[in-house]
């Protein structure tokens, strides 16, 4: 047996292993439970799990997907959940040789991880952990930069550089799509409930500062109308009118060849957003306070924040350029399978990051050719 091929069946072993404790994840985290303690157990009699009770999909079977000491049914997801991660680590190893890509392997599985369990969690709870996002782009960042020092980067996966890249325009991406729409939804009318000291009135400042003056210009501005915010003890608005307004208003003085170019102005709002995104983010995570309450008076959103973070994680791990390909296939997916769902279900909530998770599946397979014959069409 030749090494690559010894070393995609151990990422099949590993990969079931992995999908045990995702399992763990799925069900602890949206609970706020720990992790590591208790060991695992029934979550019907409560009883400590054996050994022989943890094998992946083998034990799931052998009950016949029921409790050992109580005779509860096991939900399916359990196996199929270890199942998919065995399948997809093998599939990571054999198309990313770890002999060639070295560190950057293991970061594409752990991005395959995260990604299912945020869906998972999505699918249950419409919302997607921050203990997951958060962290997972830091990771991202991390696998990138020993992939540059490690020079894997020539290899296909991003440099340092371009996962900072492509973290902050993917949450930029997705959180302007929300920023856009949500005014839309609101009729143009400003919101009723911004956040404080950080929210989505910075962002939208950070966005169009960013337009005018470049990604760090803009996050600054986000930075001090939040520090006012903040020292102040109230909210002071800054009116979407000017924010938003002024962005789709310089979208078009742009377009007609007026400020800092149509191409470096978008690159510079959406790193803007982005980067003012995971502070307001990470700012709220630390805080440990919810982002919404059920039963609070909202202002209708058209995006939940979690898959901005999400995208986010995306860009790290696989850079800007299949982080477009991954979001053209989710909204593409989304379209098609949210009006199924709608028309079948007759939900009108869209759970938008497994969506987003299927667009990054496809776009770590076959976005390297995608961008590739994009570019051939283009001459570049």
């Amino acid at each position: 047996m030749s090494p690559d091929l010894l070393l995609v069946v151990f990422a099949g072993v590993l990969g079931l292993l992995v999908g045990s404790f995702s399992n763990v994840l799925i069900w602890r985290l949206p609970r706020g439970e720990n992790v590591a303690f208790p060991p695992s157990h029934c979550p019907g009699c409560d009883h400590r799990l054996a050994p022989l009770d943890l094998v992946p999909v083998g034990s799931w079977v052998a009950l016949g997907g029921r409790c050992r000491y109580c005779r509860a049914p096991i939900k399916p997801r359990y196996p199929v959940v270890e199942g998919l991660t065995g399948v997809g680590y093998a599939l990571i190893a054999a198309l990313f040789p770890l002999t060639t890509y070295g560190a950057g392997t293991l970061g594409l599985m752990a991005l395959f991880t995260l990604l299912l369990v945020a869906s998972a969690i999505d699918l249950d709870t419409y919302t997607i952990p921050d203990e997951l996002t958060l962290p997972g782009v830091g990771l991202g960042l991390a696998f990138a930069f020993v992939n540059t020092q490690l020079g894997a980067a020539e290899a296909g996966l991003p440099t340092f550089a371009g996962a900072v890249q492509g973290a902050l325009l993917g949450a930029g991406l997705l959180v302007t799509i929300d920023l856009i729409g949500s005014w839309v939804l609101r009729r143009f009318r400003e919101r009723q409930y911004p956040e404080a000291p950080i929210g989505y009135q910075q962002i939208s400042l950070a966005l169009f500062a960013g337009l005018w003056l470049g990604p760090w210009w803009g996050l600054g501005a986000a930075l001090v109308s939040a520090a006012v915010n903040f020292f102040s003890r109230r909210v002071v608005r800054v009116p979407e009118v000017v924010t938003l307004g002024g962005v789709l208003v310089s979208l078009t003085l742009a377009g007609g060849g007026l400020g800092p170019g149509l191409i470096v102005g978008v690159q510079g709002a959406l790193g803007a957003a982005g980067a003012a995104s995971l502070v307001a983010g990470m700012y709220w995570w630390l805080r440990r306070e919810p982002e919404g309450d059920a039963d609070a008076p909202f202002d209708p959103s058209a995006m939940g924040f979690g898959d901005v973070k999400l995208a986010a994680v995306i860009g790290a791990f696989l850079g800007w350029e299949r982080l477009l390909v991954a979001v053209i296939v989710a909204v593409a997916a989304g379209a098609v399978l949210g009006l199924l769902q709608q028309a079948l279900r007759r939900e009108n909530r869209v759970k938008f990051g497994p969506y987003l998770a299927l667009g990054a599946v496809v776009a770590l397979v076959w976005g390297g050719r995608i961008v590739e014959s994009y570019r051939g069409m283009l001459g570049l």
